[in-house]
């Protein structure tokens, strides 16, 4: 199964995305838009940008706790990862959305 980008409100009113890897696991979550269309720039940002490694800036918490950003070449946040035990497992993380951030498949959720 391939992976996939799901649109949907959050709480506040706001317009997000994510993207799921094939298996279904979250790979990628956005900031909050304003307007749906904002949110739809903001996939295509991730398509733009998901195969160049230097978008993605990788960071550990104080806590050792791994994670990434997915930036646009003007240094924009577009995306940021779950967080991850291990460097490893983060670097599989941007393998995903390397695989699959050129995704077409949106689905919009209620």
């Amino acid at each position: 199964m391939a992976g996939k980008f799901e649109v949907y409100k959050d709480k506040a009113g706001q317009h997000r995305f994510r993207l799921k890897a094939g298996n279904g696991q979250n790979i990628l979550g956005s900031e909050g838009y304003k307007s749906k269309a904002s949110c739809a720039n903001g996939i295509k940002s991730v398509r733009n940008n998901c195969g160049d490694d230097n978008c993605f800036e990788r960071r550990e918490t104080k806590g050792g706790k791994h994670y990434f950003v997915l930036k646009a070449r003007n240094h924009q946040v577009i995306g940021q990862s779950q967080m991850y035990d291990s460097a490893s497992s983060m670097e599989s993380g941007i393998a995903s959305v390397k695989k699959n951030g050129s995704t077409r498949t949106i689905e919009e959720q209620s």
